[in-house]
């Protein structure tokens, strides 16, 4: 059987080695490459074609969830492993519409870790225990209603976003809403924060993607 082919992203030179060093001791894992921006990852991806990425949330160019996006987009069968320090809600579902298979903490053991990688490298979907417990009790506290698009932004971002969607522009907006045009930047602002988006037409593509 073929070694699983894993690229290792993380801004964090020590834990990036140890990562790999740790991993390099698997027998049926291969580390084929290392990344430290989100730019190197999806580019690197792309050549080398891994079986699973291991990937950080927090980088400094753009973060692991846009990443992970444009990675699924155009390698569907590469799997997003998360690894990160974020354990709220925001960055657990931002992670899952981006295409993460997989979800664990830092601080995460070998075994784990390793048991992670080989179900997301077989097509599976894994979480930590943490971020299991998160998200059951987010979906068994509100069994009888359904999940509303981008539970993260608040009723009047989410007005703002549909509105973007359609194509208004930021004056056009402050008219419809009747608030201010800097009131409208300011959810504008937010709701890019909030999705993980650069720009408008990213924006525009999420909620589309949601049926807005």
């Amino acid at each position: 059987m073929e070694p699983m082919r894993v690229l290792v992203v993380d801004d964090h030179p020590l834990f990036r080695y140890g990562l790999c060093a740790m991993l390099s001791t698997v027998p049926e894992i291969e580390v084929v490459g290392e990344a430290a921006t989100g730019t190197a990852a999806v580019s690197l991806a792309a050549s080398l074609q891994p079986d699973v990425v291991v990937m950080d949330l927090n980088m400094p160019d753009f973060n692991g969830v846009e990443a992970s996006r444009r990675i699924t987009r155009t390698s569907p069968h590469i799997g997003v492993l998360v690894l990160t320090m974020f354990d709220d809600d925001q960055s657990v579902f931002a992670a899952m519409r981006a295409g993460a298979r997989g979800y664990l903490l830092k601080g995460a053991g070998e075994d784990e870790i390793v048991r992670a990688i080989r179900a997301v490298g077989q097509g599976e979907a894994i979480f930590g225990p943490a971020v299991a417990t998160r998200l059951l009790g987010f979906f068994g506290s509100t069994p009888a209603q359904p999940v509303e698009a981008f539970p993260e932004l608040t009723s009047r971002e989410r007005e703002v976003l549909s509105l973007i969607a359609q194509g208004e522009s930021n004056p056009a907006i402050a008219r419809q809403l009747v608030i201010s045009p800097k009131t409208v930047r300011n959810h504008v602002s937010n709701i890019f924060s909030k999705l993980h988006v650069a720009d408008r037409a990213q924006a525009i593509m999420r909620a589309r993607e949601a049926g807005l």
